[in-house]
């Protein structure tokens, strides 16, 4: 955690291809990567993952490549990392960043979307949004979401071994970091505790080999008591993020995320 963080940069072959600017938002960068030639009739703010604690890096901006190829607005805040910043300011960023996406598009052509650590935010933020007065979106799309910062459920430990990325014992660690003091099983900072009823329609992609899985096959139980339309892909063998991979699987899950996005 304490490590220097990389650049953020969007790539030079992003920028060639898009129309991408920044500006300060809440205090924090934040990217807007838009078509090129085309007005964009969707918009998504994407949240990207690092355990809260990493930087967006390339895969992350070849998928924002490719929904800004296919005429979605996509917006990428950069929230603050962790050990220096906590969720005390990144809830606020990006709700302003959605608002902001939203004097430009309707709610019913956005969409909430991230992986990993900023799959969990983007879940909590979706449950913000009412008492920011602030309408749901047309879709929540999250990428093997991290929904229980305390990795507590025992299932997650017989996952654990068949992991080839994710450790639980470093990333509880990371989860208090970014809890910054308060209790990491709080809504706000694992969504699987909060009700998901009043929420747009969420989808969901996960692999079998990911630490994370446990934890979305209980959001799937969730959602069918609660009657929350929640749709959960899931790829037998893959591991961690699997849409970002340059797999077969994973590609045929990013096209799938960018039809659904931008359609």
């Amino acid at each position: 955690m304490h490590q220097p963080k990389g650049s953020a940069q969007p790539p030079v072959a992003l920028r060639r291809r898009h129309d991408v600017s920044v500006r300060q938002v809440a205090g924090f960068a934040c990217w807007t990567v838009l078509p090129r030639g085309k007005a964009a009739t969707r918009g998504a703010v994407y949240l990207h993952g690092g355990a809260y604690t990493s930087e967006i890096i390339t895969q992350h901006w070849a998928l924002i490549g490719a929904l800004a190829d296919a005429g979605v607005h996509v917006e990428v805040p950069l929230y603050g990392l962790t050990p220096q910043h906590t969720y005390r300011e990144a809830y606020p960023l990006v709700i302003e960043v959605y608002r902001q996406l939203l004097e430009q598009l309707p709610a019913a052509a956005a969409t909430l979307a991230g992986d990993s650590a900023g799959a969990g935010l983007a879940l909590g933020v979706a449950r913000e949004l009412s008492a920011a007065g602030l309408p749901q979106p047309r879709r929540i799309v999250l990428i093997s979401p991290w929904l229980d910062l305390t990795l507590s459920q025992p299932a997650v430990q017989t996952v654990a071994p068949h992991d080839p990325w994710l450790s639980p014992a470093g990333l509880v660690e990371m989860g208090h970091a970014w809890a910054g003091g308060d209790d990491p099983a709080a809504p706000r900072l694992s969504p699987i505790n909060s009700p998901l009823n009043g929420l747009a329609s969420v989808s969901v992609y996960i692999g079998t080999r990911d630490i994370f899985y446990p934890d979305v096959c209980r959001l799937r139980e969730r959602a069918t008591a609660e009657g929350a339309p929640l749709e959960v892909t899931v790829c037998p063998g893959a591991v961690h993020v699997y849409p970002l991979t340059p797999t077969p699987e994973g590609r045929a899950a990013a096209t799938r995320i960018v039809k659904d996005i931008s359609q």
